[in-house]
């Protein structure tokens, strides 16, 4: 049986891949910049109440499997996820302040639903042995 979530009005199971970039697609993403990414991620998300069920960060860009509630919207989601994570990345990594910004404006977002979650998982965990 699935887990569902619910607010005050909404029961939901709303999960999304989501993959997004650096600006010019730069490979920044690797040693204490990826650990500190991962942990800001991942209080960012428990901040918001969103729960990440599986994540991989390549050297180029960024997979997310979340869940979220659909009155808060994806959308919303990736705008604080993008926003707190350049913020806190660029005051302790000076390297990234070479860029105009860490993140593209866009990212890649799609319902899970087609592919059962376990292998959406599985394909996330294997990104760094492709």
């Amino acid at each position: 049986m699935e887990q569902f979530k619910s607010n005050n009005n909404v029961v939901f199971d709303c999960k999304y891949h989501v993959i997004f970039c650096p600006k010019y697609r730069k490979k920044v993403l690797v040693g204490s910049i990826e650990e500190d990414l991962k942990r800001l991620l991942h209080e960012k998300a428990e901040a918001l109440r969103v729960e990440i069920i599986e994540m991989e960060v390549m050297p180029d860009h960024v997979h997310l499997c979340l869940s979220c509630d659909p009155q808060f919207g994806i959308h919303r989601v990736m705008k604080h996820l993008k926003g707190y994570t350049s913020h806190a990345l660029r005051k302790t990594h000076p390297v990234l302040l070479k860029m105009p910004s860490l993140w593209t404006n866009s990212y890649f977002v799609a319902t899970v639903g087609g592919a059962p979650l376990a292998v959406l998982k599985q394909y996330i965990q294997n990104q760094k042995n492709v």
